[in-house]
């Protein structure tokens, strides 16, 4: 049964005792449980997305700097929809309502980027949400409807928790070796060596963090996998495919009622990748990429 909030109509899967909630506006991930145990930080049904919570961030993740961006020569400018800080953020989608198609364990959501001030091309998007039984897949298709090749990147911000345990006792591990440097406007200015305890594990409330990662180490699978550990060995696992080489990883004590959340967000791009084309595609008239991550729990 769907019902009307302020991000739109809400999506309820269910397969066993696994179940999810997915926001029509933003295609957002607000929700999933395994049990009464919430692996997705809840927030209230009545009130508009916190933090960008499981919102898909395309056709750019992150930030551009002033919402200028050099298009192979031509100047670009998009509205700058981060005052605070003078940046176009997070693509174009993420208050947008998306088509929905559903079945009981499974829900596809689609939505176009129109050409428009800043970004003159037509792509047109999907998210597919498929429940496990120990967690949910998710797969993101983008296709260049436009006459000419067409830059994207995508990425996605789910708050992850083990919902019956203090967030700030949580081990958070990170498989990274790279650190990217911002400055006061969250901006890239270089990288350094990640901290190396990250990839060990390091708890949550011991740590404050707002940072891109990248030279992600991959399993002999080809998966990038993120852990969240409690204190009696449960663990969530958020694994990235082919294509996902970045991860911003945030920590807030400002989510509603958690006195401690933590995003961890698989990338395709870092910030201000439109100007620096760092981990930009572009797509050619017509071609279609897909990108898959998940949440897990064992």
């Amino acid at each position: 049964m769907n019902s009307a909030s302020p991000t739109g109509t809400q999506v309820h899967l269910q397969l066993g005792d696994v179940s999810a909630q997915i926001a029509q506006v933003g295609a957002s991930l607000r929700a999933l449980r395994i049990g009464s145990v919430d692996l997705i930080a809840p927030y209230p049904l009545d009130s508009p997305t916190p933090s960008c919570s499981g919102v898909v961030l395309t056709p750019w993740p992150n930030r551009v700097r002033d919402g200028r961006w050099n298009d192979e020569g031509t100047e670009r400018q998009l509205a700058i929809t981060e005052p605070k800080f003078a940046n176009a953020s997070h693509g174009l989608l993420r208050f947008t309502a998306y088509g929905i198609e559903e079945s009981a364990t499974a829900a596809t959501l689609s939505a176009t980027v129109f050409p428009q001030t800043g970004y003159p091309y037509l792509i047109e998007t999907s998210v597919t949400y498929v429940l496990r039984a120990d967690g949910i897949d998710v797969t993101h298709a983008l296709t260049n409807r436009s006459d000419t090749p067409a830059p994207v990147a995508l990425g996605t911000h789910p708050f992850l928790t083990i919902g019956d345990v203090d967030p700030h006792d949580l081990l958070l591990r990170v498989p990274a070796q790279t650190a990217i440097d911002t400055d006061e406007r969250m901006l890239p200015t270089g990288a350094h060596p990640a901290d190396a305890a990250l990839r060990d594990g390091v708890r949550v409330g011991d740590v404050s963090l707002d940072t891109g990662f990248t030279d992600l180490e991959r399993d002999p699978d080809g998966l990038v996998r993120h852990s969240l550990t409690a204190p009696d060995g449960r663990r969530l696992t958020l694994w990235q495919g082919a294509g996902f080489d970045f991860v911003q990883v945030y920590t807030t004590d400002k989510y509603p009622g958690q006195s401690l959340a933590v995003a961890i967000e698989p990338m395709s791009a870092p910030a201000d990748a439109l100007n620096s084309g760092i981990g930009l595609r572009r797509l050619a008239p017509g071609e279609t990429w897909t990108l898959e991550w998940g949440i897990t729990l064992d």
